[in-house]
């Protein structure tokens, strides 16, 4: 099992600190990072936490599943792996 989570529906007033501290609770968070818009630098409502163990992991995901951060009910789970996307944006070709 992997150590990092996915966690998402987050307002988009949370911060990584917030983030950070909500999860310290379980465990060793090693990272935290929030997702932002490369074009606006705006928050896009996700981001994801690397915990110490995959133990921690699992008992964050088990405490902070459906909780509210912010006035949000959280969505966390273990962060698949990134999938490989064409570069270019997936606009196609132009004409």
């Amino acid at each position: 099992m992997n150590a990092k989570l996915f966690v998402g529906n987050l307002s988009y007033n949370t911060t990584e600190n917030a983030l950070h501290d909500a999860f310290a609770a379980f465990g060793t968070v090693v990272e935290a990072n929030l997702m932002v818009d490369r074009m606006t630098g705006r928050p896009r409502g996700f981001g994801f936490i690397t915990m110490g163990s995959p133990e921690e992991a699992q008992k964050a995901i088990e405490a902070m599943h459906g909780q509210q951060l912010d006035g949000r009910a959280l969505t966390v789970n273990i962060a698949r792996p990134r999938e490989e996307r064409p570069a270019g944006g997936g606009r196609g070709p132009r004409r």
